[in-house]
């Protein structure tokens, strides 16, 4: 898996490796045959839903989790940066109690996505009462979460969250979180959808990486691979 390029060692790319995820795939494309493509329209149906119908405000005292995304040359990229600027205004609103920071070192730099973020909201105007935790060891969706339930773990029972991303990557994110056992609800990086081209394409692609997800879960519950069930549990 080292092998892999720095750009394929994010999202689903750096499982190519792994016989249970191509499995996975497998499966998926048969079932995306089988239905003659109804099965993909479904998800993407999903991941429109959510990206369309995803508030901009957090339940009050929610803790939020804030998705990385991944750094160019060390540095921020707009998405990241929409994403932090909703948390900001969610933490200035009061309507959290503290903040997760979720990313590990993406582009194979000093810095990870956390800290960048991290440094990014020093650089505005943080409100002082709410604090931010760092979690600096994933480079994919679902190890994010994993990782945010152990830290949440420590103090004890998983609290309300609130999962802040683009609304492209929400449905994915929502999803996981649920297989996870959060009491999660979406929060929108962006004010409006954005409906261009560049965002149709990424919930294309979003509801493909859906699909393989849910499918791969599927098919592991049916035929008792305890290996996939348990990533997703």
């Amino acid at each position: 898996m080292n092998g892999l390029p720095k750009t394929m060692r994010r999202g689903p790319w750096r499982y190519l490796g792994d016989g249970d995820i191509l499995v996975a795939a497998g499966i998926t494309l048969l079932a995306l045959v089988g239905t003659l493509g109804l099965l993909y329209v479904a998800h993407f149906v999903r991941v429109w839903r959510v990206a369309t119908r995803s508030p901009v405000h957090a339940k009050a005292a929610q803790t939020l989790l804030v998705f990385g995304r991944k750094l160019v040359g060390g540095q921020l990229e707009a998405d990241f940066v929409n994403r932090l600027e909703r948390a900001r205004t969610n933490a200035r609103d009061g309507l959290t109690q503290r903040v997760l920071l979720l990313g590990g070192r993406s582009d194979g730099g000093a810095v990870s996505e956390a800290e960048a973020g991290l440094r990014w909201l020093q650089g505005g105007e943080w409100p002082g009462n709410v604090p931010v935790i760092l979690e600096q060891e994933s480079v994919d969706s679902l190890e994010n979460l994993r990782h945010a339930r152990d830290l949440l773990r420590i103090e004890g029972s998983l609290p309300s969250v609130a999962l802040v991303t683009s609304r492209y990557h929400l449905a994915r994110c929502l999803y996981l979180a649920q297989r996870l056992a959060f009491d999660a609800t979406p929060v929108a990086a962006e004010a409006s959808f954005p409906g261009d081209y560049r965002y149709i394409r990424r919930m294309a692609l979003e509801a493909g990486y859906l699909m393989w997800i849910d499918m791969g879960f599927r098919w592991a519950r049916l035929t008792g691979n305890q290996r996939v069930v348990a990533r997703l549990s």
